[in-house]
């Protein structure tokens, strides 16, 4: 935390600030360290009250307003609020139909709520307790109501808000948060610990190249520690731990991907995907699925995933409108939800595809290439930003779906050239970049010259390669010896239409050819870059291959080898020998 968080100052501070800054929606509670909503009291409708301690932002006064809490009261960091505190904020929003309090299963939080609770039934005003216990690594199964409360408040509170909102009894409203969180999983995981304001060192750390998994919410490590996960892992943890626990009578889930302080939006967004794709694979459609920070823990690193399995009703409370400070949910002028391809989300690598020659192919070329990802991205950072690994292995990707679903028959030279087009724009699209420019090129012009072919034999393919080759230098405006993909690219071309010549079957040619562009792609170590930032260096990448006659030489090699082993002959549904 920074100077700016001094502990003994700091719920009043932050308090202060809150509702200096949105006066517009809340008001703070007259002797006390609550909030309440400008809408509130509603005389003859049930007050929603949560709160907890601070530190959890917008948990919980950012979740006051219409259609979600009606007030919040709060403790200091990680701290329950008092009775007093609870018994005034509750008092400040009583609209004469009841009193809903709803929080987190923490023991301080339930002592202080309960003795207020005491205290307004014995002034006669009626309350119902509906506390949160979606951790689902808090404790077993066996026994839900052990489990403490985290990010699936904002589930519960939404659902209780709502039902108020229209008008429900005390004991509806209550009825319907208490089924919410019954319906309701959690699981998180840690990057890192927080830091208690005043503090210089953080509550916990962790490892470089781990993950804490089942954490809480107050600075506490995980139940166990896994290795560095990526976002597609991450993902596959989260929904694993959560499938088990779902109730089996939905096919729909509210979806809450939860930053808890530190975590970058755009981190959780590219997490998000594989999340979504591993819930549709087993059947579960997310609903209105938010990313974002609703229940946070100071300044940690980290996230946490929660699914609320609904039922129509529950869906019905889910939807309505509701407008706070930290959460805002209107109704969408398109209320029927986009198909995944709409939405961008881009499908698994591989099954339910054609397949064929152009997939198989240009997948032994990714797997080639991605297992030099890292050798690619060293060379390119003599000269470059040092990305060319990176972006041709993230443009190989997407060509070889695009070949999959595309397909590809080596007796059909027009469906090769179609599919070799689709790849060449995929690869272009996802590579970015001047080298995924010219590598969708190579691709999409090779597949142009080969879709009015009758055969696949090795003249075609010699006068495709010609014109792609040609095209590429044009769109560069490089030549041979400038140390780019051409320097590997026309010495294979000048070769292929030799081997054209001698009358080579396309396997015995595209193996001599790949040889030849190999060999071309190490001599590029012997010249100095003439084009684009490399050739500002005045010299310095000499003694360096090119990355990109690298990568390129290591696709054509892959080709090669696939048609040698019997590429083809696999994929064949009428068997041409020339192919």
């Amino acid at each position: 935390m920074t100077a700016l968080t001094e502990a003994e100052s700091f719920k009043e501070n932050w308090l202060n600030g809150f509702v200096t800054a949105y006066g517009r929606s809340v008001a703070r509670v007259p002797g006390a360290y609550g909030v309440v909503g400008r809408h509130a009291p509603r005389p003859g409708r049930v007050s929603v009250v949560i709160g907890g301690g601070c530190g959890h932002y917008p948990a919980f006064a950012g979740l006051v307003g219409p259609g979600l809490a009606d007030a919040a009261v709060v403790g200091d960091v990680f701290t329950s609020p008092s009775a007093e505190q609870v018994y005034r904020t509750a008092r400040a929003v009583d609209g004469g139909a009841g009193v809903l309090f709803s929080y987190g299963n923490y023991s301080g939080d339930v002592m202080h709520f309960g003795l207020a609770a005491r205290r307004l039934a014995a002034e006669g005003i009626d309350t119902r307790t509906v506390l949160v216990t979606d951790d689902v690594a808090s404790g077993d199964a066996a026994h839900p109501e052990r489990r403490r409360g985290v990010a699936g408040d904002l589930f519960v509170f939404k659902a209780a808000g709502a039902a108020a909102a229209r008008g429900e009894d005390l004991d509806t409203v209550a009825e319907l948060a208490r089924r919410t969180n019954e319906r309701t999983r959690t699981y998180g995981a840690a990057f890192g610990g927080c830091t208690l304001p005043g503090g210089s060192e953080p509550l916990f750390t962790v490892a470089p190249g781990r993950t804490e998994l089942g954490l809480g919410i107050h600075g506490e490590p995980g139940a166990r520690s896994a290795e560095g996960l990526d976002a597609e892992a991450l993902a596959a943890e989260l929904v694993r731990a959560l499938l088990a626990e779902l109730p089996p009578d939905t096919d729909r889930v509210a979806v809450l991907l939860n930053g808890l302080g530190r975590t970058k939006y755009e981190e959780m967004f590219a997490c998000y995907p594989a999340i979504d794709r591993r819930l549709r694979a087993v059947g579960l459609r997310p609903h209105r699925p938010e990313v974002g920070e609703f229940v946070t823990s100071l300044d940690m690193a980290g996230l946490s995933l929660s699914l609320l399995a609904l039922d129509d009703e529950l869906a019905e409370l889910y939807d309505a409108d509701c407008d706070t400070p930290g959460f805002r949910s209107l109704t969408p002028l398109v209320t029927e939800e986009p198909a995944v391809a709409e939405r961008g989300v881009e499908p698994p690598e591989s099954g339910g595809g054609r397949g064929g020659l152009v997939h198989e192919l240009l997948d032994r070329a990714l797997g080639e290439v991605a297992g030099a990802e890292e050798e690619l991205g060293r060379l390119d950072a003599v000269a470059g930003d040092g990305d060319h690994g990176r972006g041709i292995v993230r443009g190989l990707r997407a060509a070889v779906r695009a070949a999959d679903e595309t397909g590809s028959d080596p007796d059909d030279p027009a469906s090769v050239g179609d599919a070799l087009l689709a790849a060449g724009t995929a690869l272009a699209d996802a590579a970015g970049g001047a080298s995924g420019a010219l590598y969708g090129t190579l691709l999409s012009q090779t597949g142009a010259g080969l879709r009015h072919r009758r055969s696949l034999d090795t003249p075609a393919l010699a006068e495709a390669v010609g014109e792609a080759g040609r095209a590429v230098a044009e769109l560069g405006g490089a030549a041979p010896g400038d140390k780019t993909l051409l320097d590997a690219l026309e010495p294979f071309s000048a070769e292929l239409t030799e081997q054209a010549r001698a009358g080579s079957r396309p396997a015995t040619a595209l193996s001599r050819a790949a040889e030849v562009a190999t060999e071309a792609a190490r001599d590029t170590a012997l010249l100095v870059s003439a084009r684009g930032r490399a050739s500002r260096l005045g010299g310095d990448d000499r003694g360096t291959a090119d990355p990109g006659a690298t990568s390129l030489a290591l696709l054509l090699g892959a080709v090669a080898a696939g048609v040698s082993d019997g590429a083809p002959d696999r994929n064949r549904r009428k068997g041409n020998p020339e192919s």
